[in-house]
């Protein structure tokens, strides 16, 4: 794909990605905006070790526009948006509401005079990821072609990210439909750069490293292996990659795309199993789908290595999950989850995976 870098009027960095290798981008940002001011901070919870970052400037964050106001649609005459160019195949820019950035000023310090408890400016990067210029499409209906250059697309962005000052972590993911909390409907994703790994990749390695101490091997390859042997939670499988609803899923709708080989990251995967994942993935999201009858509500993230530690330990793999636990039913996080990070499942995993492989 063609790369061609441009910067927003506020000095934001703009990325368009285009299958076309003569497509001119020089399309100025016209906009009056404002000077860029990050200001993100983090804070270490001393009861559990783990950084939570303060974004403030986020509450003023463009809020469902109607879709003639569509922040992500291309620009128009009489009409610019954040993408100055009349149309776009993929296009990637830093948000301009990041809860982690770079240049904000200040130091490692603590709060209020307590030692235990560290701050420091959230230092990283935060980008949205355009699917595509139809602001009434979705992942699941875009081609082949399109998902495999959003792949390429990804897989970009987290060696970009992954070579950022301050960046520890990248993380890809998708938020989709208001159950989740999505404040704009334009086909579109995220990109964050953490400036720590994350407790639930912290988490993930430790154990990988404990079950390969015991048994010689990678705890999500012997996985992989039995739920493919066994294929009762099985959903899609093709030559490189199986979905499967995990054995002690937590959320009421959740699947798992693992590739059958192990790789740190989207930016390891071959030609071939990128073209390979854009076929699987598609049917997974058409099952999903068709699960209520309606646009699923889902998150899906991207869980791949950290930048500069547990690589090694790291099996890249796509988890997409959802909240709707019926029709019309939304499955809440309240006091086991929400308090003691106990979760309790309506449903069983079997169940689930039996519902998605008749659709």
């Amino acid at each position: 794909m063609k790369r061609t870098e441009r910067k927003l009027a506020d000095g934001r960095e703009i990325i368009y990605f285009d299958s076309d290798p003569a497509k001119v981008r020089d399309a100025e940002d016209t906009r009056d905006l404002p000077a860029r001011s990050p200001a993100s901070e983090m804070r270490r919870d001393p009861l559990t070790g783990e950084w939570v970052a303060l974004a403030a400037h986020r509450q003023t964050r463009t809020y469902k526009p109607p879709a003639e106001l569509c922040p992500l649609c291309p620009s128009s005459p009489g009409r610019p948006t954040e993408i100055p160019e009349p149309d776009y195949d993929v296009v990637v820019f830093e948000n301009q509401f990041p809860s982690f950035a770079q240049g904000i000023p200040g130091g490692s310090d603590t709060v209020d005079g307590m030692p235990m408890v560290a701050s420091a400016p959230a230092t990283g990067r935060c980008e949205v990821v355009c699917f595509t210029s139809d602001h009434n499409s979705s992942f699941g209906e875009l081609s082949r072609e399109q998902v495999r250059a959003v792949v390429d697309v990804w897989a970009d962005r987290t060696e970009a990210l992954g070579a950022t000052p301050g960046v520890e972590q990248v993380f890809c993911f998708e938020n989709r439909g208001e159950e989740i909390g999505v404040t704009l409907h334009h086909p579109h994703g995220q990109i964050y750069g953490y400036p720590f790994v994350t407790p639930r990749t912290e988490k993930m390695l430790r154990v990988a490293e404990e079950y390969r101490a015991e048994h010689g091997s990678h705890v999500l390859g012997d996985v992989l292996e039995a739920e493919r042997a066994s294929g009762r939670r099985v959903v899609v499988e093709s030559r490189h990659w199986t979905a499967f609803v995990p054995a002690a899923a937590r959320w009421p709708v959740e699947a798992h795309v693992v590739p059958h080989r192990q790789v740190p990251d989207l930016a390891a995967l071959t030609d071939d199993e990128r073209d390979d994942f854009a076929a699987t993935y598609l049917e997974l999201l058409r099952r999903m789908d068709g699960l209520y009858d309606r646009p699923l509500p889902y998150i899906a993230a991207w869980h791949q290595a950290p930048v500069r530690t547990g690589r090694d330990l790291s099996w890249l793999h796509l988890q997409v999950f959802s909240v709707l636990r019926s029709a019309d039913k939304l499955k809440f996080l309240a006091g086991s989850e929400s308090g003691m990070a106990v979760w309790i499942n309506d449903v069983t995993p079997e169940q689930i995976a039996d519902r998605l492989r008749a659709i």
